[in-house]
């Protein structure tokens, strides 16, 4: 690092229109509640702080939740559109664009105000922050954390649109803010279901476990971003729908090649599961202009013996039946209601597994966020950064300018320094020619495998 990041301006940004829409928060929001997302935009020029300003003012007009405050009221939470604003900081520093990605992922890279989501819950601080940061090569970095309960990666990216195109001129997105989130999915799906839920309730002995995990976090695991090639992922594709004998998507042989791999480097023998998010308003005929956490789950177990196009169509046969199986969120209700809305603080994520290994895994590729402009450019990198270091938790985004793949994923300190080693290289990148040309700033960046 070449210095200190020096604050150079700080503004609260509002749209100048507060519509006082209370949006009450549905049981998927509240599950979130203590969760911020942390996402990093880099582009290689710089971007004037009061264009950016006041594309952000319209973007919140746009899609007001991100401009509220939250509330707690009884045992419900509320978002209120009150446009208090959103903290807007501008900073410079004597690094370039390569050193800040060489340390995107860590906790303490210095390029996020993360939302402070806890404390959120009980009013009066935002749910969504902007830093933007100036390297000493011109390249420039902004940074957005928000509040999970807010919405998913499909309400991030309708603010982002929205930001987009009251910079650059395109058209505003579309934008539905239900007021009723829970009510408004009643409606929509069918009484009753056979669904899983997405979350448990632990025994008391693990719950002090997790508890413990939870607090060593910071010292105990580390981040490791791994690139695949266009070309990379074509051939695992290729081979690996050979040897399933049947048609498998690109997500599918990623999910399956970085499971396997974990697998095959780690000392754990059992059975292991992954999980992962899935976007499921295109599966409810739901417009993407919906805000909120319209999610759902997929969760696959994986044999020791299971081979890695085995698994693949493992998990493309779960995302076909995703098609006809009813979401979590009628089990969750379920869940719940059996046990009182007063233990809602003492449920965990089925993804939240470390000692049997449970792989959390977010796809946000095809949200669009790599075809964003901001000022006219478009992102040479996205990548998430963490506030919480939580082991066995990943994220794959589009890779540079758009091309390849980047996987983000928290390990324990140990298991960091195999993937980062010969053998870990070696196992994740099998399928990488000799001759595959790596990305300049992948490159230059120098901690990414």
């Amino acid at each position: 690092m070449g210095g200190w990041p020096q604050l150079r301006e700080s503004r609260t940004v509002t749209s100048g229109q507060a519509p006082g829409t209370v949006i009450r928060c549905g049981l998927r929001d509240t599950l979130l509640s203590n969760v911020p997302a942390s996402i990093v935009l880099f582009f290689a020029r710089p971007l004037p702080a009061d264009d950016l300003a006041k594309g952000l003012a319209r973007a919140l007009a746009a899609v007001p939740v991100f401009g509220g405050r939250m509330r707690t009221t009884g045992d419900l939470l509320e978002i209120v559109c009150s446009d208090e604003g959103v903290p807007m900081e501008f900073y410079t520093i004597d690094d370039t664009l390569a050193e800040a990605v060489s340390r995107v992922a860590m906790p303490n890279s210095g390029l996020a105000n993360h939302c402070e989501a806890t404390k959120a819950r009980d009013g009066g601080l935002p749910l969504l922050t902007v830093r933007v940061t100036e390297f000493s090569d011109g390249g420039t970095a902004v940074c957005t954390s928000f509040h999970h309960s807010v919405g998913d990666m499909q309400t991030y990216v309708l603010l982002m649109q929205a930001w987009s195109a009251a910079i650059d001129g395109g058209e505003m997105p579309e934008v539905v803010v239900v007021e009723d989130r829970d009510g408004y999915l009643n409606e929509i799906l069918p009484p009753s279901d056979g669904g899983m839920p997405s979350v448990r309730l632990p025994e008391p002995a693990e719950a002090e476990a997790l508890a413990a995990e939870l607090a060593a976090a910071a010292r105990a695991n580390r981040t490791v971003q791994i690139y695949f090639g266009a070309q990379e992922v074509a051939r695992m594709r290729d081979e690996l729908a050979a040897e399933a004998g049947r048609r498998l998507s690109t997500n599918d042989v990623l999910a399956a090649h970085i499971h396997t791999a974990l697998r095959d480097l780690d000392d754990y023998d059992g059975v292991r599961h992954i999980s992962m998010p899935v976007n499921i308003r295109p599966r409810l005929d739901l417009p993407p202009a919906v805000v909120g956490n319209i999610l759902s789950e997929v969760y696959v177990p994986c044999a020791p013996e299971t081979t890695t196009a085995q698994f693949a169509a493992q998990i493309r046969a779960t995302m076909d039946d995703l098609a006809v199986t009813p979401p979590s969120f009628r089990a969750d209700e379920r869940l719940v209601e059996q046990l009182g809305r007063d233990r809602l603080p003492d449920l965990v994520p089925y993804a939240f597994d470390p000692p049997r290994r449970t792989f959390s895994l977010s796809n946000w590729t095809r949200f669009g966020v790599v075809d964003v402009t901001l000022g006219g450019q478009r992102p040479v990198m996205v990548s998430p950064t963490t506030a919480v270091s939580l082991p066995w938790v990943a994220w794959l985004v589009e890779g540079f300018d758009g091309a390849g793949y980047l996987l983000t994923i928290v390990v324990p300190v140990r298991f960091a320094g195999k993937l980062r080693g010969e053998a870990g290289r070696a196992r994740l990148h099998r399928f990488r020619a000799d001759d595959d040309e790596l990305p300049a700033l992948a490159v230059a960046a120098g901690r990414i495998i």
